[in-house]
């Protein structure tokens, strides 16, 4: 809000959540819900895709990635199970390779 307010003074919070909304229901961002953030989405207008986020917990980075191969196995169990999937974002934490390097 504060790097917001130097150029719209007069906005509010709903601005900024409507436009966070906007960029999800594009699928140009997706929703971090561990740490209620948002993230850039590496794979914009493909709002339907499986996301899958890779946490570093020690120096706080978050990489995107894909494995189809995970979205067709997430996707086929849900079917067997009668249920329909809007999306999904996967959240796996650990350490990145930079740290894992810094450490040893």
């Amino acid at each position: 809000m504060d790097i917001l307010r130097e150029t719209e003074p007069k906005a509010k919070p709903p601005t900024v959540y409507r436009a966070l909304e906007f960029l999800l229901s594009q699928g140009f961002v997706h929703k971090v819900e561990s740490t209620n953030s948002f993230i850039a989405c590496c794979l914009p207008g493909h709002a339907r895709h499986c996301s899958q986020l890779l946490f570093c917990d020690s120096c706080g980075t978050v990489e995107e990635c894909h494995a189809d191969s995970l979205s067709v196995a997430l996707q086929t169990r849900a079917r067997q199970e009668g249920f329909s999937v809007s999306h999904h974002v996967i959240e796996t934490h650990g350490t990145c390779q930079y740290c894992q390097v810094m450490t040893h």
